[in-house]
């Protein structure tokens, strides 16, 4: 047996409508749900970025609580051929790169920040080949 990926993955957020706000307008993903001021879930090729409250689901009865803090990390993959336009794309709308890596192979990643501060990270196909 085998995983085939990762099918979700989540960040916890204090303002709901600020994490949707960047998601869409800056990264272009599209909402799939959302319950108000509990979490938002954001379409990211087959997978599913899903964003809580972490107060709301600290709380939850229908599900296992779960919840979280802190910076955590997240890397989009993107066509190589479109790589340098997100960054300018990030840098238009004033969006930081924190930093640039060339990895081998010349593959290329760039780190910046959500209103959250998570930071997140654009990478080209290729980093994980050996």
């Amino acid at each position: 047996m085998k995983f085939t990926q990762i099918k979700e993955t989540c960040l916890y957020v204090q303002d709901l409508d600020r994490t949707t706000a960047f998601y869409t307008e800056i990264l272009g993903l599209p909402v799939i749900g959302q319950v108000p001021g509990r979490h938002v879930f954001f379409r990211v090729g087959s997978s599913v970025l899903l964003c809580f409250n972490a107060q709301k689901t600290r709380a939850s009865k229908d599900l296992p609580p779960h919840f979280g803090e802190g910076q955590l990390h997240l890397a989009f993959e993107c066509e190589a051929a479109e790589y340098v336009a997100w960054k300018e794309k990030l840098q238009g709308a004033n969006i930081t790169i924190e930093h640039e890596q060339t990895w081998p192979h010349d593959r290329k990643s760039c780190y910046f920040r959500d209103p959250d501060q998570h930071l997140l990270e654009i990478v080209v196909p290729g980093i994980w080949e050996r």
